[in-house]
């Protein structure tokens, strides 16, 4: 052990690192907002995701909902209850979610039919989740432009008309 005289003297013998106290406090201090940054873009991105898949197979569950049968005495009325009832399934599998979406159904009958075979009847189911006022997790400032404003989901079932009554 060294015995020093004065302050100045001992000053000199000390090691570099004695210099570098606080370093570290700074260094976090620059690296955590970007770090801190990175996570929320993760959380939020893996939230946004889950909304959006959650919507989109809720969607195509009550567009399979729609091939169950309904008792009817005519087409129209036959299609309005299958696209009720898919609206219904619909929305059972987002119950989780702190605002429920929208649920909207399009009906095509005969003659035009589905786009892809005008011969069928085709309901599409779509649900709608207002992203950008009812966030799953909190927006930060300035952060919420490249946010989307409604996340959506959407399914179509065709369906024969000759087993629809």
């Amino acid at each position: 052990m060294i015995a020093c005289a004065t302050n100045s003297s001992c000053d000199a013998k000390r090691p570099a690192r004695s210099k570098q106290r606080g370093a570290a406090a700074v260094e976090f201090a620059i690296a955590f907002p970007l770090f801190f940054l990175v996570l929320y873009a993760i959380v939020t991105f893996c939230m946004i995701f889950l909304v959006q898949h959650s919507l989109t197979a809720a969607s195509a569950d009550g567009a399979r909902a729609a091939l169950v049968y309904v008792n009817a005495q005519d087409t129209g009325t036959a299609l309005s209850g299958r696209a009720q009832a898919a609206c219904a399934r619909a929305l059972q599998g987002v119950t989780w979610l702190a605002t429920a979406p929208t649920c909207t159904t399009v009906v095509s009958a005969q003659p035009s039919g589905c786009t892809n075979n005008t011969a069928m009847d085709c309901i599409q189911v779509t649900l709608s989740y207002p992203w950008s006022t009812k966030p799953l997790v909190p927006t930060l400032p300035m952060l919420g432009a490249w946010q989307p404003t409604v996340l959506a989901g959407r399914a179509t079932v065709q369906i024969d008309p000759v087993n629809l009554l």
